[in-house]
């Protein structure tokens, strides 16, 4: 008896061997999909939303990868990487999709708006254009530094070559500092506190505006910081291979309100940023479950 036990017992566990390797062959068989992205706050948010997206309704293995701007455009030109999920054309970006071929997938924003920024104190004071920085008291309130971000970034390379020319802002005596995102709205939220002079770089969409009082500079009739739409890049063939994502990426939308509301959930979230960015898909699955195709 107790040997015809075993056997049956034997019989149940080989019965259920080709079922665990199934199982185990599909977990192994995810297909992958890699994003890459800038870490700034906007392009941070929806790159992890829309990754939880595609891990959650579409089963996708999903690898994201931050990086600047040149060498991540580069990745998805070369192959390395399958979507770049923030490109701002035609302006900024322009000089690293130039002469690649990359694929435009989707708007996801449309008329950006980019240029430095100050407080605004700073403008009640008189600061409203771009050419007031080269005012000798501005620059000296200024400690002679602007501050910027990323060094590749296509802010910062018009800014460089372009703006501060065009405005003799080094003959006056201003100097373009790069940091990072993060570290300039540090340097933002600190200056502001003590009603300090400070210039910064800005964008929309940026939740900074809704944490801060701050104003774009006028251009003075010059367009050195285009109007952009924001772009989902692909790399050759990956709409193609990828046909449902690039469907999917498609009728992704985002306005100053709903990528507004996610950037805020995530930075006052305890969670770390991918389970922040899905709590919010959760909480607020009305705004985008329209963008899943049918």
């Amino acid at each position: 008896m107790k040997i015809l036990t075993k056997l049956i017992a034997l019989a149940l566990v080989m019965s259920l061997v080709p079922a665990m390797l199934f199982a185990a062959g599909e977990t192994e068989q995810r297909e992958t999909i890699r994003l890459v992205y800038v870490n700034w706050e906007e392009g941070v948010a929806w790159t992890h939303f829309l990754g939880a997206v595609l891990e959650d309704e579409f089963g996708y293995n999903v690898e994201l990868t931050a990086a600047d701007v040149g060498p991540a455009i580069a990745s998805v030109a070369a192959g390395d990487q399958d979507f770049f999920m923030e490109a701002w054309l035609p302006g900024l970006h322009t000089v690293y999709t130039e002469g690649t071929d990359v694929v435009k997938v989707s708007t996801i924003y449309e008329e950006g708006v980019t240029g430095l920024i100050v407080p605004q104190y700073m403008y009640d004071d008189g600061v409203t254009k771009l050419s007031d920085l080269a005012r000798p008291e501005v620059v000296e309130k200024l400690g002679g530094q602007i501050t910027g971000i990323d060094a590749g970034a296509g802010m910062m390379i018009k800014t460089e070559e372009e703006l501060i020319p065009a405005y003799g802002l080094a003959e006056a005596g201003l100097e373009l500092l790069p940091s990072s995102g993060p570290a300039m709205m540090a340097a933002l939220e600190a200056a502001i506190a003590n009603e300090e002079y400070v210039v910064g770089m800005g964008w929309q969409p940026h939740s900074m505006f809704g944490r801060f009082p701050l104003v774009i500079l006028e251009q003075d009739g010059q367009e050195i910081f285009p109007i952009d739409d924001i772009y989902i890049l692909g790399r050759p063939g990956a709409v193609e291979d990828f046909p449902e994502v690039a469907e999917f990426f498609d009728n992704v939308f985002w306005t100053n309100d709903t990528i507004g509301s996610l950037m805020l959930h995530i930075a006052d979230s305890n969670l770390n940023t991918l389970d922040a960015a899905r709590e919010w898909g959760q909480q607020n699955r009305d705004i985008w479950a329209g963008w899943l195709p049918n």
